[in-house]
């Protein structure tokens, strides 16, 4: 009977490649009536314009998802750094306005 239990697991696979990352220090959130769109970007001091390097594309459950998701990890984060100023959110302000997407 539990040969016949289908399994949930998905195999992942990370290449070397994006395995490195891509660094970003602004991320510009924008929607529609079916989806979540969350441009990833990195800016240079100084420099005239800034670069999407990455755009990520979810439907309005999976941007759900990923709220609880970064909450659950925010949190865990948190508690692992109790006492280290540094890691503290409590003054911390969003950046706003300024900047304007282009599709």
């Amino acid at each position: 009977m539990e040969n016949n239990k289908q399994t949930n697991e998905i195999q992942v696979e990370l290449s070397e490649e994006m395995a490195q990352g891509t660094y970003a220090n602004l991320a510009i959130i924008s929607h529609s009536s079916s989806e979540f769109i969350l441009d990833f970007i990195r800016v240079v001091p100084g420099a005239p314009k800034a670069q999407v390097k990455s755009r990520v594309i979810l439907t309005p459950d999976n941007a759900k998802r990923l709220l609880f998701a970064l909450q659950d990890n925010l949190a865990k984060f948190e508690d692992q750094q109790k006492g280290d100023k540094t890691a503290q959110f409590d003054d911390f302000v969003p950046p706003m306005g300024g900047m304007k997407g282009e599709a």
